[in-house]
């Protein structure tokens, strides 16, 4: 109750602010996120994937975006910033980018190809004078593609990567592109940007403030009439614990919530609000620690660990709002295929694992697990790593949880297995997007991204893996890609690489009054279509 109350006092602090003819006028949405704190305003969004959700395809766009405007399959990219794109036949590593004529800026200035090489430097040129370390950290790790790049003409962009790399085009649609003339205009200062910052997407920042909210007010020349906001206003206030949300959803201080408490969601739909959900690219995990002194380089103690959970019963706890998991992916994805490994819950096959591996009853596994309270993706993570705890129990394996703040938690994900900060924790409850194949497969594994040069956050390294990472690298046709991703996540499952645990549906409640909204299954969304109803 205490984090409860704590929560509604911030919210009424917000909605106070707001005033209250603009907490309740007409085109006005107000969205409790699960954040703590306002993503990061400049340009390269924290807070994971909801900081690009909120901030980022909001404020912002990228050379290539995410298809927003349907729910019934996967999202696709599309062109964004760039209209076209290609890599050379005669040599996979040049690409050229043919750039959006006519784009402006919140602030007016024009995006040419010259703005992109500027964007690109202030998150991989440490010299440049833009160079911005807060966006680096989020922007840098994305894109390990790009060695070169430069500006042809104003609207012909040319990408030089460090070696064939069929997956750039999902790399980049992780890079938003801010105002180089607003940069200058605020002194070259980056936290003067935050208050006041200018992207080319559909909506222009208006108001902020850090832990309290955000208020985002249509850009009506954007370049695509389909998604100038239809809303008066978009209000973003971060309420990290899943009751708080709740709570200020049924008293009418917000409008829409992520992840709503499961307990409360009866209540929600017996007072009319709705409930939607949709498939979700994502997996919420244990990423496992694979350095040298890590009882996960047992392959008997990851299966064991991975049979322990019973997911049914988790779904109990979710309220139903899960797809538990069989794999990295779902059985669903074309990317599955036709892994031997069975990932079901079997807790005499687990104990008999953990036997031959050498343990028991009286000689107990202990491991330490970074998790954090809240945040992008997480669900409800606090009582599920406490389900995970009791489920491993029984197969004698003995979890010490680390709690973490969720930035910081991205911190040490960045850091790595071996870093000291970590405090020796062998795993790391960090759920993943996985649509697209560099972002879902490569950069948690490969031997080159091994943290802190990348998100290989475990130290893993395999030479068999590595082979498939370059294969999918090196196929440029779809079909013929998917045949090598299926086989790759074979592998994935096979050799039980991550504590699979569950896929989201991600749940939102929101009030009646919330009209026009398509959930894609994706983890941005678009919010240019709703409208409030009277």
């Amino acid at each position: 109750m205490l984090h409860l109350r704590k929560g509604l006092a911030a919210l009424a602090l917000s909605v106070a602010v707001l005033g209250g003819q603009a907490a309740v006028a007409q085109g006005t949405l107000r969205i409790g996120m699960t954040a703590a704190d306002i993503p990061l305003t400049t340009g390269q969004p924290d807070q994971g994937g909801e900081g690009m959700r909120f901030i980022g395809y909001t404020v912002y766009d990228a050379l290539i975006n995410w298809d927003l405007t349907q729910g019934d399959g996967p999202s696709g990219l599309v062109p964004g910033l760039a209209t076209e794109w290609s890599a050379d036949e005669e040599d996979r590593t040049r690409w050229t980018f043919t750039l959006r004529e006519g784009v402006t800026f919140h602030d007016g200035s024009p995006f040419t190809a010259e703005t992109v090489v500027w964007n690109f430097d202030k998150l991989l040129d440490e010299g440049s004078e833009q160079y911005d370390p807060r966006q680096s950290a989020q922007g840098k790790s994305r894109m390990p593609a790009v060695a070169s790049y430069r500006a042809i003409d104003d609207l012909t962009l040319e990408i030089i990567t460090t070696e064939p790399d069929a997956t750039l085009p999902y790399q980049l649609a992780w890079v938003m592109m801010s105002s180089q003339a607003n940069w200058e205009a605020m002194d070259k200062d980056w936290e003067k940007v935050a208050a006041s910052p200018s992207g080319t997407g559909p909506w222009k920042l208006e108001t902020f403030v850090p832990r309290e909210r955000a208020e985002l007010v249509p850009f009506e020349e954007y370049w695509d009439d389909t998604r100038i906001p239809q809303l008066d206003r978009l209000v973003l206030i971060p309420l990290p614990e899943s009751n708080a949300r709740s709570a200020a959803l049924m008293s009418g201080q917000v409008d829409w919530i992520e992840a709503p408490a499961p307990d409360t969601i009866p209540a929600m739909e017996g007072n009319g609000f709705a409930i939607t959900s949709n498939a979700l690219p994502h997996n919420w995990t244990w990423h496992l620690s694979r350095t040298e002194d890590s009882p996960w380089n047992d392959i008997r103690v990851r299966k064991a660990a991975n049979l322990a959970i019973d997911r049914e019963a988790m779904g109990a706890l979710l309220g139903g709002l899960m797809i538990p998991a069989k794999g990295f992916v779902t059985p669903e994805s074309q990317w599955f295929g036709e892994p031997t490994f069975d990932i079901t819950y079997d807790l005499e096959a687990a104990q008999a694992l953990m036997t031959e591996a050498g343990f028991g009853p009286d000689n107990r596994l202990a491991v330490k697990a970074l998790i954090s309270p809240s945040g992008s993706g997480q669900m409800l993570p606090l009582p599920m790593n406490e389900y995970i705890q009791q489920s491993l129990a029984e197969a004698w394996i003995d979890v010490e949880f680390m709690v973490v703040e969720w930035n910081q938690m991205i911190n040490l994900w960045r850091a790595g297995a071996a870093d000291p900060a970590v405090e020796g924790s062998q795993s790391i409850n960090f759920t993943y997007f996985i649509q697209d194949p560099f972002t879902g497969f490569i950069r948690h594994l490969d031997c080159d991204l091994i943290a802190p040069n990348g998100t290989n956050w475990g130290h893993y390294c395999d030479d068999e893996m590595q082979s498939l990472f370059e294969e999918i690298k090196t196929t440029f046709d779809q079909t013929e890609q998917d045949e090598v991703l299926r086989r790759t996540h074979e592998k994935f499952v096979d050799d039980a690489l991550f504590l699979m645990v569950t896929h989201d549906v991600a749940p939102r409640a929101m009030s009646p009054r919330v009209q026009g909204y398509v959930q894609a299954q994706n983890w941005y969304q678009n919010f240019s279509s709703i409208t409030m109803a009277d």
